[in-house]
């Protein structure tokens, strides 16, 4: 398998971890920060904008891990690559946003 797979399904994982608290703050009616807010990243966007993020996110997702190479969830490597974009976007996600829960900005 070439090396740019495993490179897609990292990122694959990462932003499919990014599309679950996006979409399911959306879907709770909660606001939530994107991108687009202002300021970005730490300023909040509204439950709709939120669940339009989520989906993105969970389509760039599926498109990395789908339809670059073949991906096989019974070939652990492929797995492990994907969990650890995942575990790191989860990682990165739950530091920052606890800081702006938090009010460390």
């Amino acid at each position: 398998m070439h090396w740019y797979f495993y490179v897609s399904y990292f990122f694959g994982g990462a932003f499919l971890a990014n599309a679950v608290p996006h979409f399911v703050s959306g879907i709770c009616g909660r606001s939530f920060p994107t991108p687009f807010a202002s300021p970005p990243g730490r300023g909040l966007s509204s439950p709709m904008v939120n669940v339009l993020w989520g989906t993105f996110n969970t389509l760039v997702g599926y498109v990395l891990v789908c339809h670059v190479g073949e991906f096989h969830i019974r070939h652990i490597l492929d797995v492990l690559v994907f969990g650890a974009g995942s575990l790191l976007m989860a990682v990165m996600l739950a530091r920052a946003f606890s800081r702006l829960e938090s009010g460390s900005r």
